[in-house]
């Protein structure tokens, strides 16, 4: 068969600045990102689970088809978003990694998934050895997670230079992806001579070669500017079939080659950027796929179709989000959100200086340090991967085999896992997010600044170094555009030192934690390991004291100690609890001795005057806390407030009801007192019942009818969120018990609820749920139906439930059934 001539591809840059806190290697409750945990939970409820589901609907607004559009796109996810979904989003991950796979067989035997440079620097900004750690790191990430070597990769940004081209096609990269303003001219291959293509005037239908200093050569694929923009910026994914067609439009008449219409943007951009924009995705892309004569491509198989023809010059150390190269990363110039008109970016260079102050000071002291540990230090960096992506004791065991000169003492080895993490923080710091936006005060460059403190810490440990005074001597000349703020150092005092873990501060997390929870074997703190020799604890009425004594290490680095601890809690959100370095074998022996006896004495005074005897300044309370379980305890301490509270204002409502109905029906103001009383008895009744493991609908019900008539209004925002996982809840029991009719049933309950005005709540979880039922049980249950047995009454009756909740959901009956 002849291969189709006109061609369209779809890219989405999917991507998030690693969040994770860079002690405890999880991301802490942000509460911007409300009602979700953080920003990546929120973002994958908004953009990438419902692009593995996105929906196709008829001209009724019916649901008949729910797809990948993975599956049709070209599309690469940063390696430390992956990472997260791996960990935290388990299904989603899979359906990125299983669309992968089905593109290979759509796109004859080339995967749409690209790969990434790692943490998303700006490689032209970064030295050669970083530019090749980001490189190789992208390239074995993806071949670990997607089972393939990567033919593609997306650059932050898309910003170029030659030499980042370079590393690339070192690694085997075979093409990337840049804007049109990045070609400087063109030439025909064999001809001597270039023709000027610049302020994007590139004819976008076909990929070029770059001929590079090193004889190698890498192809790149130049997208449609106006219609990406478009995309991103004027609206155009309000309805899939303007995209279709402003895709099908991009073509140019006759001509004997393959053309190729394409865009990139944010993947973001479908579903998180603009709402509903994976729907007008997957419609654009049936639309596509239903036109004659146009046929959906990633850009492997297209390379292999059509391959290069012409040579390119780029305009080097550009990128497709700054118009002044890529300063937007280095200087104020004058590229920001727009969102704060007159605030200067003047910061941005003092911090690139002070970042760059580590990495170089750090860099001849690790090559030191490592001289007679490792073949080649900089080539165990780059192999530092391996144990990124699997930290087991056989990895780390093949790693040393590798790339260490000889067998390594316990303390060599733990020394040399402390530099290696050093070098890893002093890539993360250089995440390109932190320069992008408005201020440094931002959540990205905070986040930079914190991975700079690890590295910072980590040289202190194992190179006895100190280089936070010169490095906040740099960032003392950041000025911020608040002036709460002041400048890089004061919010680093502020906002980054105070967030700094040692071994100390993780044991006084798991003492205080120990309080009110139970730890499983091997107890663990985040990613450190806390093996318990001694450990008891003592009651007075709501009063405790606990001692204890353990070996506390580091899952990463291997730093261990050995440290005791006690902790008196007074019963409320008061305590105090101190750790210090074990003094002996008879150490707690002493500390029981002198806590304990006064302890049972009820001299609470006394126990704590031999606190601060023994601990001194190394004392913790609830502040110190990590951020998630000091949440989660001070929930549970104001768990009997919070009745108490409930409770004298549901009598209070109960009593002045009546009042504020007929105060309602006359459309008089509500008395603040009694209207906060109906309020907060109303919406606590209704969350408890959404909470509960069987709702009563019927109560429900009448609560809501009791807001109404008693004219408050309720947290619509709070009440969405708990109807969203009620329906969660339910549609995994329909899922584990697809023959339950009462599971369906109390499913149905749930959806008439959830579709109730004022109430808007996101149904699409639990239409996929019902689609997966829709395409499987429910053809069996048809059939069933129309046999006799005992059975047909209940199947019957499982399918009135069924065609009732699909009417709900808006999902199209399958045809022929």
């Amino acid at each position: 068969m002849k291969a189709a001539q006109r061609l369209v591809c779809i890219h989405g840059h999917f991507y998030q600045p690693p969040r994770e806190n860079p002690w405890l290697q999880a991301i802490e409750v942000q509460d911007s990102a409300f009602p979700y945990h953080d920003w990546n939970e929120r973002i994958t409820a908004e953009c990438y689970e419902p692009n593995a589901y996105a929906r196709i609907l008829d001209d009724k607004g019916k649901i008949v088809s729910i797809v990948s559009n993975y599956e049709r796109i070209s599309f690469n996810f940063g390696p430390t978003l992956l990472s997260w979904l791996a960990e935290r989003c388990r299904r989603v991950y899979d359906l990125i990694l299983l669309a992968d796979k089905q593109s290979l067989l759509r796109f004859s035997g080339h995967g749409s998934a690209l790969s990434q440079a790692y943490n998303h620097a700006i490689l032209p900004l970064c030295n050669a050895r970083d530019q090749r750690t980001q490189v190789v790191w992208g390239v074995r990430d993806f071949a670990a997670r997607f089972g393939r070597l990567p033919e593609g990769m997306w650059l932050a940004e898309t910003a170029v230079d030659v030499a980042s081209l370079e590393a690339l096609a070192k690694e085997g990269i075979r093409f990337t992806i840049l804007a049109p303003h990045q070609a400087k001219a063109v030439r025909r291959r064999g001809e001597s001579s270039y023709t000027d293509v610049s302020g994007g005037r590139i004819d976008t239908s076909m990929p070029y070669d770059v001929v590079l200093p090193s004889g190698r050569r890498i192809a790149v694929f130049f997208y449609d500017g106006q219609t990406s923009r478009a995309v991103a910026f004027e609206r155009l994914l309000n309805q899939g079939d303007r995209l279709a067609d402003r895709l099908l439009r991009g073509f140019h008449p006759g001509g004997d080659r393959p053309q190729l219409v394409h865009i990139a943007t944010d993947g973001e951009t479908y579903g998180h950027h603009h709402r509903y924009g994976e729907m007008a995705l997957a419609f654009a892309l049936r639309t596509i796929e239903q036109t004659d004569g146009v046929k959906l491509t990633n850009y492997g198989e297209f390379l292999a179709l059509a391959p290069p023809t012409h040579e390119v010059e780029i305009v080097e150390r550009t990128a497709w989000s700054c118009a002044h190269g890529v300063e937007r990363w280095a200087s104020d110039c004058g590229c920001n959100s727009g969102g704060n008109p007159g605030w200067h970016q003047r910061w941005r260079a003092p911090l690139r200086r002070a970042l760059d102050l580590l990495r170089d000071r750090l860099a001849p002291l690790y090559e030191q340090a490592t001289a007679t540990l490792l073949h080649d230090p900089w080539a165990a960096r780059d192999g530092y991967i391996d144990i990124i992506l699997d930290g087991r004791k056989e990895q780390r065991e093949r790693f040393l085999r590798t790339y260490t000169k000889r067998p390594l003492t316990e303390e060599e080895t733990a020394r040399l896992y402390q530099l290696l993490e050093m070098q890893r923080h002093l890539l993360l710091m250089y995440t390109s997010c932190a320069w992008f936006f408005d201020d440094i005060s931002g959540v990205e460059p905070v986040q930079n600044l914190l991975y700079a403190a690890r590295a910072i810490q980590l040289a202190q440990t194992a190179l006895k170094v100190d280089l936070e005074p010169p490095f906040l001597d740099l960032l003392a000349t950041a000025e911020s555009n608040v002036a709460e703020v002041g400048n890089g150092r004061a919010l680093y005092e502020r906002q980054v030192r105070p967030r700094k873990v040692d071994l100390a501060k993780a044991f006084a997390h798991y003492a205080i934690t120990s309080l009110f929870q139970r730890y499983e074997e091997p107890k663990s703190v985040y990613g450190y390991d806390v093996l318990v020799r001694e450990q008891s604890a003592w009651r007075a009425g709501r009063v405790s004291l606990a001692l204890g004594r353990a070996e506390v290490s580091t899952q990463v680095t291997r730093e261990s100690a050995d440290l005791s601890f006690a902790v008196l809690h007074f019963g409320d959100h008061n305590l105090v609890g101190g750790v210090i370095p074990t003094r002996g074998e008879d150490f707690l022996r002493e500390l029981r001795k002198s806590l304990v006896e006064p302890f049972e004495r009820a001299d609470l005074p006394t126990v704590l005057r031999m606190i601060d005897r023994y601990f001194g300044n190394a004392t913790y309370s609830l502040r110190e806390l990590f951020r998630d379980d000091q949440r989660r305890i001070l929930d549970e301490l104001l768990r009997t407030t919070r009745a108490e509270v409930d409770e004298a204002l549901r009598k209070i409502y109960d009593t002045h009801a009546p009042l504020l109905r007929f105060l309602t029906d006359l459309h008089a103001p509500l008395p603040p007192g009694l209207k906060t009383a109906a309020e907060q008895s109303l919406q606590t009744a209704i969350l408890n019942q959404l909470a509960a493991p069987a709702p009563d609908f019927v109560e429900i019900r009448r609560l809501l009818d009791e807001v109404q008539r008693s004219g408050v209004k309720l947290d619509e925002t709070a009440l969405s969120f708990a109807l969203s996982q009620l329906l969660t809840r339910l549609g995994d029991k329909v899922r584990a018990s697809p023959d339950s009719a009462q599971c369906l049933a109390a499913l149905l309950d749930a959806v008439q609820l959830a579709t109730t005005p004022p109430y808007v709540v996101n149904l699409w979880r639990t239409q996929n749920t019902f689609y997966e039922l829709q395409q499987t049980i429910y053809r069996d249950q048809v059939q069933r139906s129309q046999k006799s047995s005992t059975d047909t009454m209940r199947t019957i009756k499982w399918l009135r439930l069924f065609a009732q909740l699909g009417d709900k959901l808006a999902i199209r009956p399958p045809p022929g059934l």
